[in-house]
């Protein structure tokens, strides 16, 4: 006698997650955005320099730390390299402050994702659309163009290229190679706030080559779209 085994039920999809939801969490994340503003408005700034020669071995994490958390408030991320310079000189300083950058891009990235991602795909028009697929399909190179010019504060950046569909990897490498050259030539601007007259051309180098490669990447985009329609270069 065969016995017929009885084929399992398909496994039910999750259910989509309410429409309310999606807005709760991105009123948590404004919410948390603006406490972090609060506590970066009220921190005594005039005071960081003599914190920072009594830290020790800590200086670092906290300058890192306490660099990314004003990032994460939107708080320029041109000040924070200045600043680090200052404080640092432009070696260290920049070093400081591009880690500061890669720690706020991974927060508001993932913050981002968290909490607005499933709530533009749900309401993404024909536009929001091209866009997220634009940005998806040229990868690094969008995030490292992006990250160089200074269309909007680095913070919120992160938090928008958190709602695309993006890869992470590509965005966490775009925004390191991004944020390189303006980290160290800033800091090396600051640094000469209090040591005056150490301004050369090496100070702009690293701007300069950030400038070089946003024009080289508008040219190739501008060669491949045309090549894509047909167009002779």
């Amino acid at each position: 006698m065969t016995v017929s085994a009885t084929p399992a039920d398909p496994p039910t999809p999750p259910e989509p997650e309410p429409r309310s939801g999606r807005r709760l969490r991105l009123v948590a994340l404004a919410l948390a955005v603006g406490a972090l503003a609060l506590v970066a408005a009220l921190l005594p700034l005039e005071k960081v320099g003599e914190a920072a020669a009594t830290l020790g071995p800590a200086t670092p994490v906290v300058a890192v730390t306490v660099g990314a958390m004003l990032l994460a408030a939107l708080v320029p991320r041109t000040a924070i390299s200045l600043g680090s310079g200052a404080l640092f000189g432009p070696l260290v300083g920049g070093s400081y402050a591009l880690l500061a950058a890669v720690l706020a891009a991974v927060v508001t990235f993932v913050a981002g994702r968290w909490a607005g991602r499933d709530y533009l795909a749900a309401r993404a028009g024909g536009r929001l659309a091209r866009l997220d697929h634009w940005l998806a399909r040229r990868g690094v190179l969008a995030v490292v163009v992006v990250r160089l010019l200074p269309v909007s504060p680095f913070g919120m950046v992160g938090y928008a290229y958190g709602t695309t569909s993006v890869r992470t990897r590509h965005y966490l490498i775009g925004t390191l190679i991004g944020a390189t050259p303006s980290a160290f030539s800033y800091a090396a601007i600051g640094a000469t706030v209090v040591k005056p007259g150490h301004v050369d051309l090496l100070t702009f180098i690293p701007a300069a080559l950030g400038t070089l490669v946003s024009i080289s990447a508008a040219v190739y985009w501008r060669v491949s779209g045309r090549r894509q329609h047909g167009r002779p270069g």
